[in-house]
């Protein structure tokens, strides 16, 4: 028997035209993950199930003294000078960026017509936190004449936008573990109106130290699974006891599909749609109406039925809260029959960078046809069909990327087919 329709209730957004002809494409991608320093590597190893969760030699005075550091040092492949004036933040972005912008053929495209969305939760608070121990210890005049423009939260879209030349706008959404996924819908939405033919969006976060891993500890929203790093971030699981911190960046190059075909560039998937909305409920906990809307409204923006959507790369940190409540919008939303999987599992969660990271991955699910694994679900306790034991590899026409935030922030994103 045919699982019935869910009916979805969302306010329709009177600004939003329907899908055009001509659809937005992603065009280049970029990575840099605990599981590697660009694509590739990062692909490969989030398809082996390899975490990137280790003990932090750092960490040995704090509750939690595990998390998913970069597996390569950004500052290898950047010059001493940019090493010198960016945070690590930017740093990261810079990477992927460049990588993303190499992927796609680097775009002969006019600076006022290139624009940049780079978004982060933490930004440079790694440069703050240093900063103000330096002020404390040496004096005020020993602070870095660089720090300002290290710590600001518009730094990793500033650092991108000079790097690549993009005139047409460097915007820098901040919603916290939302902020990439908000970035690449900020993204689409520049291309649909006109301001840009070609839109580089991510997101970045490269903050892990004790103020950030002890402030996260102190509201239980951290795994405390000191022991057994590997098994910390347990999405969906029954056993789970909140997210892995970690380390990363993700970039997505964008155009629309007429200007990738007339540059001669192959897509690997279609940006179809995206939805944002807000839960104005609490400051942590989610609320399923607004994650709800969000879905309901990718759909319509990218013109798909809730059946079309065969895979949702699920938000899923691996709190006990915003699992559920995530699970309970999957299925008001689209019913049981989509294929789940919870990338954080084995990368960590990060952060600001988290969205564009599971972006890319969504993409390279929808090109290859091959959804990867949730890792250590030994113990499953939400109604959906959560990928375990192994990669699935099956068609994906349309698939959905979750993300969700403090603050109530919700974002999904709709990739389909090229």
């Amino acid at each position: 028997m045919a699982a019935r329709r869910p009916r979805i209730e969302y306010a329709l957004h009177p600004t939003l035209p329907p899908p055009p002809d001509d659809p937005v494409v992603v065009t280049g991608l970029g990575l840099t993950t605990p599981q590697g320093g660009d694509v590739p590597t990062s692909w490969a190893a989030l398809l082996a199930g390899e975490s990137g969760a280790v003990t932090l030699p750092w960490a040995g005075s704090l509750p939690v003294r595990i998390g998913a550091p970069l597996r390569a040092d950004p500052t290898a492949v950047l010059d001493r000078v940019e090493a010198r004036r960016w945070d690590r933040c930017q740093q990261v972005a810079v990477v992927a960026a460049r990588e993303a912008w190499a992927d796609a053929g680097r775009p002969d495209v006019p600076p006022e017509r290139f624009a940049v969305v780079v978004g982060t939760g933490l930004g440079g608070g790694g440069t703050l936190v240093a900063q103000h121990d330096r002020m404390r210890e040496l004096g005020p005049d020993r602070v870095s004449p660089f720090a300002v423009t290290m710590l600001m939260p518009n730094g990793p879209a500033a650092a991108v936008s000079l790097a690549l030349g993009a005139r047409a706008g460097a915007h820098a959404p901040t919603s916290a573990c939302a902020s990439g996924a908000e970035a690449v819908a900020w993204g689409w939405s520049l291309l649909r109106s006109g301001r840009a033919d070609v839109v580089l969006a991510g997101g970045a976060e490269a903050c892990l130290g004790e103020l950030s891993l002890s402030t996260f500890a102190r509201m239980g929203a951290l795994s405390r699974r000191n022991d057994t790093p590997t098994a910390a971030s347990r999405p969906f699981d029954r056993d789970r006891d909140g997210f892995l911190m970690a380390e990363g960046a993700g970039a997505l190059v964008l155009e629309k599909a007429s200007h990738a075909r007339a540059r001669g560039a192959r897509p690997y998937a279609v940006l179809a749609g995206a939805g944002m909305s807000a839960d104005a409920h609490d400051m942590t906990a989610p609320a399923p109406g607004g994650q709800v809307r969000a879905i309901g409204e990718a759909l319509r923006t990218a013109g798909l039925d809730p059946h079309d959507v065969g895979h949702v790369n699920a938000h899923a940190p691996g709190t006990r809260v915003g699992d559920r409540v995530e699970a309970s919008a999957i299925l008001a939303a689209l019913g049981s029959h989509p294929l789940v999987t919870a990338t954080k599992s084995v990368t960590g969660h990060c952060i600001g960078g988290a969205g564009a990271i599971e972006a890319a991955f969504t993409v390279l699910t929808v090109h290859h046809g091959l959804i990867p694994a949730t890792v250590n679900l030994t113990e499953p306790d939400v109604p959906l069909e959560v990928v375990a034991d192994g990669p699935r590899r099956t068609r994906v026409t349309a698939a959905l990327s979750h993300s969700f935030g403090f603050g109530g922030h919700n974002v999904v994103l709709a990739f389909t087919g090229p």
